[in-house]
């Protein structure tokens, strides 16, 4: 049962870095994007659907860590769980936020990419300290 757990927290903290290395990406894919465009169809096609299911992984792999926890619910879950909504309030805000804008707009999407940068920013700086409390404990 022991090496159950550890290879769930094993996937877990994988999970953590996936998180990491697709909010890189995103980041990117928004700093080098000139066309709106464009970065909608990135957004659409491939960055939110890859987004949302290494996210899907990361609460899944959390949930059956809980189970086998017997649903112990300590200063580090709660915490965990807070950063998963707080996560997906950001992600909803940026991506609708997206949706709104007018592509015909000359100056649209210089007004979305600060937004978008900061909830992109502040994501990332959620996981890091999060990861980093974790692996540290």
């Amino acid at each position: 049962m022991n090496e159950m757990y550890n290879m769930g927290l094993s996937l877990h903290s994988i999970g953590a870095v996936a998180i990491l290395a697709v909010l890189f990406l995103n980041l990117f894919i928004l700093i080098i994007s000139k066309d709106l465009k464009k970065y909608k169809k990135w957004m659409t096609v491939a960055l939110t659907p890859l987004t949302y299911t290494t996210l899907g992984y990361v609460i899944f792999t959390g949930v059956i860590m809980m189970a086998a926890k017997h649903l112990d619910f300590t200063l580090e879950n709660i915490v965990m769980i807070l950063i998963s909504i707080a996560y997906i309030v950001l992600e909803v805000k940026r991506v609708k936020s997206l949706r709104y804008l007018d592509s015909r707009k000359e100056r649209a999407f210089d007004g979305y990419k600060p937004l978008a940068r900061t909830i992109l920013q502040i994501q990332f700086a959620m996981i890091i300290i999060v990861s980093a409390w974790m692996w540290l404990i």
